[in-house]
């Protein structure tokens, strides 16, 4: 039976479910592959807390070095999180022949190619398969399931934060203020919660579904970003009256040859699988020329789940398998659809005073930006109020939007900021 030692770096919450993990069902994964996982070394700042699985003598360290130059371990595992410490392991590990595990979206994310590249050239796997969705196993899918494929489009709920935040405010009719500080009580939500809700970690998340899918890694800024902070209790409200439900979506579709990408809430039909994702769940909806479409669920962060997609890792590099980076490096670039020219759906909802031809000046602004209204929901007021009046139009590009919105705000009969969704009809 052969043996492969681990190095883990990091035990906290993630790295104590890998070792739970491994210790728990390393026998079993030994009967099913002829290899047996063992963890020789683990490097924490922090050695004396108890995680709850306990180790053999001599395998804590507080020295990540010892454990990246251990010619007797076989397999790293970059689990300290963050960007600067963390790629100054993963480039050493890799110089030194040695496959990396890691779930570090963020690092994958802002410094991929570089990490591809170093991968590629020492010819040791960089396996990531936690990344993206924690216990979900959406990257061996596109790898090895879908190989025979053109990727379509990828629609996909990717932060169980804000999905639980959304889930909440839609049951309870709570706004997201009140939602968000529970979510942070309950450990949800970070303090700050600024990469959740503003859409970053998502954007991470996504940039590897991209650079996977499409052969080449993604820059950050080539996605258009829009987080769910301060979203209103009434879009929620209104898009259940609509037939639709709020997601924070990641958006990655193969448009005419070009690649089109963003994060944004959008509104999503209630029919779709999509819309009955709930709480801290996360999804991804794949579409391939050749398989149609495909839906990946499960928990998308947590203790045991993400360490389930890190051990899968493990035990494919303990293998021999080649990490997916040829695939990351097969083209250069990409082309990218500039966000301008994004064709989208948009529900705007508008207060407007209660005085005649308001909707005929609105509907002046948006017909001069070539943008055609689909429907008009407008809720009866009090004389002398201000009226909300929701807008759905039909496709229109991303640039003809933004000049209306600039224009509409500064008519004499709109009261306030506008507010503008993406209405996605997954077409």
């Amino acid at each position: 039976m052969k043996e492969v030692k681990i190095g883990i770096l990091g035990f906290g919450t993630v790295g104590a479910g890998v070792v739970e993990g491994l210790l728990k069902n390393g026998e079993l994964m030994a009967q099913r592959t002829g290899i047996r996982p063992v963890v020789a070394k683990i490097a924490d700042l922090d050695i004396e807390t108890d995680r709850g699985v306990a180790v053999g003598k001599g395998v804590l360290t507080t020295d990540a070095l010892a454990v990246i130059d251990d010619p007797d371990i076989d397999v790293v595992v970059e689990l300290v999180g963050g960007v600067t410490f963390a790629k100054e392991f993963v480039l050493r590990a890799l110089k030194n022949g040695k496959p990396v595990v890691t779930a570090n979206k963020a690092l994958l994310a802002e410094a991929g190619r570089e990490l591809f590249e170093a991968s590629a050239k020492s010819g040791a796997g960089l396996y990531f398969e936690a990344s993206v969705g924690g216990g979900i196993p959406v990257l061996r899918a596109l790898k090895d399931g879908l190989v025979g494929n053109q990727i379509q489009s990828m629609y996909g709920i990717l932060n169980g934060t804000c999905n639980y935040i959304l889930t909440r405010m839609e049951r309870e009719g709570l706004d997201f203020d009140t939602v968000l500080a529970d979510a942070q009580r309950l450990g949800y939500a970070e303090t700050p919660p600024d990469l959740d809700i503003d859409g970053i970690d998502t954007a991470h998340k996504a940039v590897l579904l991209a650079s996977l899918a499409y052969g080449a890694p993604v820059p950050m800024e080539a996605f258009t970003i829009e987080g769910i902070r301060g979203l209103s209790h009434r879009e929620i409200e209104y898009a259940d009256e609509l037939g639709y439900r709020i997601k924070l979506l990641a958006v990655i579709r193969n448009v005419d040859g070009q690649v089109e990408m963003r994060v944004e809430p959008s509104f999503v039909p209630m029919d779709h699988l999509l819309a009955s994702v709930n709480d801290s769940f996360n999804a991804v909806f794949v579409e391939g020329d050749v398989v149609g479409e495909t839906l990946y669920y499960g928990r998308g962060a947590g203790r045991l789940p993400t360490a389930s997609a890190v051990i899968g890792d493990i035990m494919e590099a303990a293998e021999g398998k080649g990490g997916v980076c040829d695939w990351l490096l097969h083209n250069e670039s990409l082309p990218v659809r500039g966000a301008e020219d994004i064709s989208i759906r948009c529900y705007l909802r508008l207060s407007l005073k209660d005085q005649p031809d308001v909707i005929a000046k609105v509907a002046h602004v948006l017909g001069k930006n070539d943008i055609s209204i689909a429907s008009i929901m407008q809720k009866e007021q009090n004389a002398g109020e201000q009226v909300p009046v929701v807008f759905l139009t039909h496709k229109a590009l991303e640039k003809n939007f933004a000049a209306a919105m600039e224009e509409i705000e500064l008519l004499d009969v709109v009261d306030g900021k506008p507010v503008r969704l993406a209405i996605e009809d997954f077409e």
